[in-house]
C-alpha cells in the first residue's frame, strides 16, 4: 500500500514580509491626521501671518484699520540684520540660554540622583518642594524674587552685610550692572525649571534595570563608571529632550526679564530677545519689524534644536 507523501504548507508570506507590510500599514498615518490638523491650525495660522507681516509695512495705522498694509519686500530683514542693538540682544540671548539651560539640567540631574538614594519622608520632602516650586504661578514667584533681591529690603542684602568685610548696604542687584542683573534672571529662571528636568530624569531612572547596576557594582565600577556608562546612556533620551525643551523656553523668556526690568532698568542693554521683540513690535507699533524678528527667533530655535532631530533621524534609520 502506497504511503502519501506529505503535504507541505508553504506560506505565501514570509514573517519578514507580513512585518513589512504591517509597518507600511496606512492606519498610523490616518490616526495622526486629527492631531497634524490641530496642530496646523493651532500653529500654521500664526506663522503664516508673521511671514506676509515680516514683508510688509504694518504699523499703527495698519492696526486700526485705517490704511492697508504696504508691501516692502526685504526692507525689515534689512533693518533687523544692519542693527547692531538687535546682534547684542541675539547674541546676549543664546549666551543666557545655553548656559541657564546647561545648569538647569545638571542641578535637575542631582537632584533626581538624590531622590534615588533617599528614602521616606526625605524623599517625600523633597519631592514636595520641587512641586510647589513648580506649580507656583510665575507673577507670583517673581514678586517674591524681586523683594529678595530689593535694594533697601532685600534679603539677600541683609543676609550678605552680616558677613564681616562685605559691604552690600542697598547694593543694585537688578538695576545696576547688567551681567548682575542677567546672573539673577538666570537663578530665577533655573529654579523654575529645575523641578521639570528632576522629575523626568527621575522617572527615566526608575527605568534603568538595578541588576544591570548591581551586576556592574560586583565587577568593581566605581559610581561614577556606573553613572557614566550605564545610567546615563540608558537615560539619554530623556536628558536630550528636557535639554532641548530647556532651550527652547529660555531663550524665549519673557515675563522673568519683563518684571526684573519694570523693578529695575528698562533699557537695552537688559533685554533678550523676547523682551527687545515686544519693545519693537508691540510697544513700538512696528509689527513688520517684529515679525521678521519673530522668524528669526523661529529659525534660531530650529538650529539649536538641530541636535535633537538629527538624532531622531539616525535612530530612524538605524
Amino acid at each position: 500500500m502506497a504511503v502519501p507523501a506529505p503535504t507541505t504548507i508553504e506560506h505565501d508570506r514570509r514573517p519578514d514580509e507580513s512585518v513589512g507590510a504591517r509597518r507600511r500599514s496606512p492606519v498610523p498615518y490616518f490616526l495622526l491626521i486629527p492631531a497634524v490638523a490641530i496642530l496646523l491650525f493651532g500653529m500654521g495660522y500664526p506663522v503664516v501671518w508673521q511671514v506676509i507681516t515680516s514683508f510688509q509695512k504694518y504699523g499703527a495705522l495698519q492696526q486700526l484699520g485705517g490704511k492697508a498694509p504696504d508691501f516692502v519686500g526685504l526692507e525689515n530683514y534689512i533693518a533687523v540684520a544692519t542693527s547692531p542693538t538687535f546682534w547684542q540682544v541675539a547674541v546676549r540671548s543664546v549666551i543666557f540660554c545655553l548656559i541657564t539651560a546647561f545648569i538647569t539640567v545638571v542641578i535637575g540631574m542631582a537632584l533626581a540622583l538624590l531622590m534615588t538614594r533617599v528614602f521616606g519622608w526625605v524623599r517625600i520632602t523633597l519631592q514636595i518642594a520641587l512641586l510647589l516650586a513648580w506649580a507656583m504661578p510665575v507673577v507670583a514667584a517673581m514678586t517674591v524674587w524681586i523683594w529678595l533681591f530689593d535694594r533697601r529690603r532685600g534679603v539677600v542684602n541683609y543676609l550678605l552685610d552680616l558677613i564681616p568685610g562685605v559691604d552690600m548696604n542697598q547694593y543694585n542687584w537688578i538695576g545696576g550692572d547688567p551681567f548682575v542683573f542677567f546672573l539673577v534672571a538666570s537663578i530665577i529662571v533655573t529654579w523654575m525649571s529645575v523641578p521639570f528636568v528632576a522629575f523626568s530624569a527621575y522617572a527615566g531612572l526608575t527605568q534603568v534595570s538595578t541588576e544591570m547596576v548591581e551586576a556592574s557594582h560586583l565587577d568593581g565600577a566605581s559610581g561614577w563608571q556606573r553613572l557614566r556608562f550605564i545610567v546615563l546612556p540608558i537615560i539619554r533620551p530623556v536628558i536630550m529632550i528636557v535639554l532641548l525643551l530647556n532651550l527652547i523656553w529660555d531663550l524665549r523668556v519673557f515675563t522673568q526679564i519683563t518684571m526684573l526690568q519694570d523693578a529695575g532698568s528698562k533699557t537695552s542693554d537688559y533685554d533678550l530677545l523676547g523682551t527687545y521683540i515686544y519693545k519693537m513690535g508691540v510697544a513700538g507699533l512696528n509689527f513688520g519689524q517684529g515679525a521678521a524678528m519673530a522668524i528669526f527667533v523661529l529659525a534660531l530655535t530650529i538650529v539649536l534644536s538641530w541636535f535633537y532631530i538629527r538624532s531622531l533621524l539616525k535612530e530612524d534609520q538605524a
